[in-house]
């Protein structure tokens, strides 16, 4: 640890006293993370990388308006230049004073928060060796051309300390896995992975994993693979009853429901890149965004799921939050800075993807609460349906309101029973009219927890952590199709 570092830990008001400058509020975020990453194709070794890295980003808010400025030297002349830039823009920032902020939108917080339990870690070697076994396992037949399997294991600290007195330090672990296989047969191909690219990810370590569980869920991964060569296809245009398994609620959540809550976005921030939304000011407290069965919270308390945390990344205490009740629109997805500028309630979703890039609005974990129906009974109920699972493709428009997902597998679903299974299912929406088309909600024991370590946002980008869960959910009069 550098000496500088240990210093700012046991004195931290030492530091923002020393800086030269008159500023309403500075403040100063230091984060260390190391990161270990292999990659099988075939059972060979394909990549293997270990990156540890570190740095720290200096907030500076002049006469309401912040500046930013990052350095990787973790010395005092490296802080003070960094603390200088971002004196610097703050100035010019105010001088076309787009909105005055008070220091109160960088609350005074302290604690210490490392991750509970901690992770399960394994060597490098044995990491490879599991990975071997998987490539083998998902090759069930010469049918399958092709098997990946990789881990990635990330370990987290953070530091935030304010000249308002905020002291606060976390840390987490978290694990991302991705198990796949490619079958062919003739000019047929079908890909299968276990619950999409990179769904697996979580807090804590490979304790999450039983390697008995782990490989038998592999193997039937292979076997789906090769059963989708002999497939009939999703029919070409119907019109019917949608049943969507978590692993895809996953993406349809973080898509049409996520993203068009984010308040910077409805602000126009991020009209430029990454779009902007359906979603008004003045719809929250009054729109009925879907049905009265939907509810959707935001969630960092959770332990299990990816993006949980005690405090955002300036300093915000986070909570669970409804952001839709009964269908009801409620709330966005909006730190303290965006809910000052909309005067809107928010939550305390303000995240730096790492010490070089200041806090954005992020979805974090975003749930949808269960209902009470039984997957038995769902299926019972469906005259005529198609029960869709795992993501593999995804497109929406810049407003969130169109969208067309397709996933890698389905069933029919004929007289209540769940009969052929069906390759290549497509279906298509609009956002308000799909979520008002949702008629049965799981109950518990159809909820699946899932996420993304790559959901991309920012000018510089960012990627970033997020964190779903879902039950098992039937929405009406949804248009499916078939693709190639």
């Amino acid at each position: 640890m550098a000496p500088i570092l240990e210093s700012l830990l046991h004195h931290p008001q030492a530091w923002f006293g020393s800086l030269d400058f008159a500023a309403d509020w500075v403040g100063l975020r230091l984060v260390q993370q190391q990161e270990q990453i292999l990659a099988l194709r075939d059972a060979n070794p394909q990549y293997q990388g270990f990156e540890t890295h570190g740095g720290a980003m200096v907030e500076v808010m002049v006469d309401g308006h912040l500046g930013y400025g990052s350095t990787p030297q973790l010395t005092p002349e490296g802080l003070r230049h960094a603390a200088q830039r971002a004196y610097h823009q703050a100035q010019t920032m105010a001088r076309w004073c787009l909105h005055a902020h008070s220091p109160h939108i960088r609350p005074v917080v302290s604690g210490h928060h490392p991750h509970r339990p901690g992770p399960s870690l394994l060597s490098p070697g044995e990491t490879t060796d599991l990975l071997r076994r998987i490539c083998q396992t998902l090759k069930v037949s010469d049918a399958v051309v092709q098997t990946r399997a990789s881990a990635s294991t990330l370990q987290r600290q953070s530091w935030l300390f304010s000249s308002s007195g905020t002291d606060l330090y976390q840390e987490s672990s978290s694990l991302t896995t991705h198990y796949g296989a490619i079958a062919k047969a003739g000019n047929i191909v079908q890909s299968r992975t276990d619950n999409g690219f990179y769904a697996r990810t979580y807090r804590g370590g490979w304790e999450r994993e039983s390697e008995v569980a782990l490989l038998e869920r592999v193997q039937r991964v292979g076997e789906e693979a090769v059963a989708l060569l002999t497939a009939a296809n999703c029919p070409t245009t119907a019109t019917t009853t949608l049943v969507l398994a978590p692993d895809q609620m996953l993406l349809q959540l973080h898509e049409s429901v996520g993203h068009p809550l984010e308040l910077d976005r409805i602000l126009g921030d991020e009209r430029n890149y990454a779009g902007g939304s359906f979603v008004r000011p003045e719809d929250f407290g009054h729109k009925v965004y879907g049905s009265p069965l939907m509810t959707v919270t935001f969630d960092p308390t959770v332990e299990e799921e990816i993006a949980s945390y005690a405090f955002d990344d300036t300093g915000h205490p986070a909570q669970r939050v409804d952001l839709i009740r009964h269908g009801l629109l409620l709330r966005g997805l909006g730190g303290l800075e965006s809910q000052a500028r909309l005067q809107q309630p928010g939550v305390a979703n303000a995240r730096a993807t790492s010490w070089n890039r200041p806090p954005l609005d992020r979805m974090a974990n975003l749930n949808l609460e269960p209902g009470g129906s039984s997957l038995e009974a769902m299926i019972t109920s469906i005259e005529s349906g198609i029960y869709m699972h795992t993501n593999r493709s995804w497109s929406i428009d810049d407003q969130r309101y169109k969208f067309q997902f397709g996933c890698e597998l389905a069933y029919r679903i004929e007289g209540g029973e769940i009969t052929e299974l069906l390759r290549n299912p497509n279906y298509r929406s609009v956002t308000p009219q799909f979520w008002h088309s949702l008629v049965q909600v799981g109950d518990a024991s159809t909820c699946e927890t899932y996420g993304s370590p790559v959901c991309g946002k920012g000018e510089p980008n960012q990627v970033i952590s997020v964190g779903h869960r879902s039950p098992v959910c039937v929405f009406e009069n949804i248009e499916v199709f078939g693709g190639g």
